[in-house]
């Protein structure tokens, strides 16, 4: 089983991510979410362990030029249209999601390879 990491080049966290697993030779797939977004059936694993509200980055430019702070929307359907707007990055292993940089699940992880 390949390690999933969803993320966006320019985010620090998916850059350090990718950084974390090439420093222990540990090959991933690196999806670009401002190339792909996720399947709905990747979505609805994703949501297995996070809800949507936490999966949009609030904080991010993408949110805020759109002005999504002051409008009422479907969370799925913006998701899925607009993956930028997805927090990163978001792990797979299996059946285990990470949301956000988490080290000591990734360290778990590639114990797990070996």
């Amino acid at each position: 089983m390949i390690i999933q990491i969803f993320g966006k080049k320019n985010c620090n966290g998916s850059k350090k991510a990718e950084r974390f697993f090439k420093e222990r030779g540990i090959k991933i797939q690196f999806i670009n979410l401002k190339e792909k977004a996720p399947s709905k059936g990747e979505l609805k694993s994703i949501c297995s362990k996070y809800p949507l509200e936490e999966l949009i980055d609030t904080e991010g430019m993408d949110y805020k030029k759109r002005n999504l702070q002051y409008m009422v929307f479907n969370l799925e359907e913006t998701l899925l249209e607009n993956p930028v707007l997805f927090k990163s990055p978001i792990g797979r292993f299996k059946n285990e999601i990470t949301l956000g940089y988490q080290p000591e699940v990734w360290k778990n992880w590639t114990e797990k390879l070996k």
